[in-house]
């Protein structure tokens, strides 16, 4: 058991008696590595720290298990490694250089839980099934009964316990407050479920014109300096889920940092931090490149155990291109045969793994939980042609495509409404006409049509001019430009901008929708634009988005009052 050759994080080994995907531990320093393939009597190791330190013929210690994550109280406000250290720990071990040679036990061991039973002695209980719950945090975080056990329960205690203390017994084997689960293996459940509700994000662009159902996917694709990192931070910060799962692989420490920093102060539209609902994944463009490949999948599997417990759980990968392209040095280092562009011929199966493993279901508890993913796509130059733009459009039903003229207009969030679209719209109608507006479908449409046939128009106006436009014509991009500023723009520091409830989208619209109706039947009885005399009301709906939600309903009420009247 020994290694035979070393080629940046690939190790080659010898008489190893691992499977594939089994974790093992690499020369004096212990580096952890995954065996990811066999031939011959060669193991082909990848190694999830730099392997400068090892030597050809250091021994090669094998666990016999496969890379799997800790589940369990004590998860949520933490910040781990794309291994699952948490680097508070690491930090205080081993100071700010991480070496990575010592064991670090995911959850706080020394922290005593208040556990109390939903079972008791002599009831029969099946996999996956509810015994207990600790409270953390503002959530009750339930105890399920590991896969593989199922029978009649022993005994079970109650009161305060660390996650390493015995609390049941099932057929004579214990239970503890957490459980272990394979990061490449998707948890089970009972059925998968339509999607009916969306996820409400708060940013207008997204909720009214790209809505994006709850365990649904999505894409946020855009070139270098649109904004893709900006918009998870806000989609973190103000989804309507009750747990989020951050996993930066491969981007910039200091937006980790930033997010850290800004989650700690803020709090949700509950009033509780924001912190105390997240769990982030930092594996930065600093860090091991072969651990961004795992990286991903420790935040799937993470988000995919809180919905067990019946939680809704939102996904921000940021960025699956970073990741794609660790996939492709390990490729390049096994000396595979290159796809296009260098990547891997199994990108898009690998893609698909992941993105498949969102959804909403019906849990073995028999609860009804979520799993919602958002990636961030970094395409070389802003270039969605590229191979994992296109394989990840294949895979998801809402793409929202930044445009970096929009960022550097300060456009923001700036997302394009000419090439973004979401196949949520039908699925969801009925849900926006109960919750926001029998005509919510028909201002949507609306609002892009406005939209669209703007940009056509202006293309003509830098021909010909303003001046030469139909009156018609000038409305209509007056009016865009009021979509544009009044509703599409949203301010990140204002704290009535920042996040938008659907009932104040909704009323933005309609009083946008009144005014453009007034004028252009004004303009078909014959009035000329010039003669238009409305400053007021605009500067009245540009001010309504950053009103409250009990302030806007008076103003749009004294609006269409003011507009009957004229």
């Amino acid at each position: 058991m020994a290694i035979k050759r070393i080629s940046g994080p690939l190790v080659v080994a010898e008489g190893l008696s691992s499977g594939i995907g089994e974790v093992v531990r690499l020369g004096k320093k212990r580096i952890i590595g995954e065996v990811i393939r066999i031939r011959g009597k060669e193991f082909f190791i990848e190694a999830y720290e730099d392997t400068s330190s090892l030597g050809v013929g250091e021994e090669v210690e094998e666990t016999h298990f496969p890379l799997s994550v800790v589940l369990g109280p004590g998860m949520l406000g933490k910040i781990y490694d794309g291994l699952q250290r948490a680097l508070d720990s690491m930090l205080s071990k081993e100071g700010i250089f991480i070496h990575g040679k010592e064991d670090y036990f995911p959850l706080d061991t020394n922290k005593k839980w208040d556990f109390y039973p939903l079972v008791k002695k002599g009831d029969k209980v099946r996999e996956g099934q509810i015994i207990g719950k600790v409270r953390e945090g503002n959530i009750d975080h339930f105890i399920l009964v590991p896969l593989g056990f199922h029978g009649e329960v022993n005994s079970i205690k109650e009161g305060s316990f660390t996650v390493k203390d015995p609390i049941c017994t099932i057929e004579n084997k214990e239970v503890f407050l957490y459980q272990r689960w394979p990061i490449r293996k998707p948890r089970p459940y009972l059925s998968k479920l339509d999607i009916k509700s969306p996820l409400v994000t708060g940013q207008r662009v997204i909720d009214f014109l790209f809505p994006i159902g709850e365990g649904g996917k999505a894409a946020i694709p855009g070139p270098f300096g649109s904004g893709k990192t900006v918009l998870q931070h806000q989609l973190a910060k103000w989804a309507s889920s009750d747990i989020v799962v951050y996993v930066g692989c491969g981007e910039r420490g200091n937006e980790m940092a930033d997010l850290l920093e800004s989650f700690s102060n803020l709090v949700d539209s509950n009033g509780n931090p924001l912190l105390q609902r997240t769990v982030l994944i930092a594996n930065t463009s600093n860090m091991p490149v072969a651990a961004r490949e795992a990286s991903i999948y420790v935040g799937i599997t993470i988000a995919e155990y809180f919905r067990d417990l019946g939680y809704k759980v939102s996904v921000m990968a940021d960025s699956t291109s970073r990741w794609a392209e660790a996939l492709r040095e390990i490729s390049g280092r096994l000396e595979e045969m290159p796809g296009e562009e260098g990547y891997p011929s199994y990108l898009g199966s690998r893609l698909a793994e992941f993105y498949e493993r969102a959804g909403k279901v019906k849990t073995l508890s028999g609860k009804e939980g979520s799993v919602t993913v958002i990636g961030a796509v970094s395409p070389p130059g802003g270039d969605l042609s590229d191979p994992v733009s296109q394989n990840t459009l294949r895979l998801v039903r809402c793409f929202w495509g930044l445009d970096a003229k929009l960022a550097y207009s300060r456009h923001y969030p700036a997302i394009n409404w000419g090439i973004s679209y979401s196949l949520y719209i039908d699925d969801l109608e009925e849900w926006f006409k109960k919750s926001v507006g029998n005509d919510y479908k028909f201002l949507r449409e609306w609002i892009l049509n406005t939209l669209n046939k703007s940009d056509e128009i202006q293309q003509i106006a830098n021909l010909v001019g303003f001046n030469a436009l139909p009156d018609q014509e000038k409305e209509t991009l007056k009016i865009a430009r009021l979509i544009k500023e009044g509703f599409l723009i949203q301010s990140a520091f204002d704290e009535n901008d920042a996040y938008s409830s659907l009932k104040k989208q909704y009323i933005i619209v309609k009083a946008i929708k009144l005014l453009y109706d007034k004028e252009m039947d004004k303009i078909l009885k014959g009035q000329k634009f010039d003669e238009i005399k409305d400053n007021d009301f605009v500067q009245t709906i540009l001010k309504m988005k950053i009103m409250k939600d009990d302030e806007i309903e008076k103003e749009f009420e004294k609006l269409s009052y003011d507009l009957q009247r004229i």
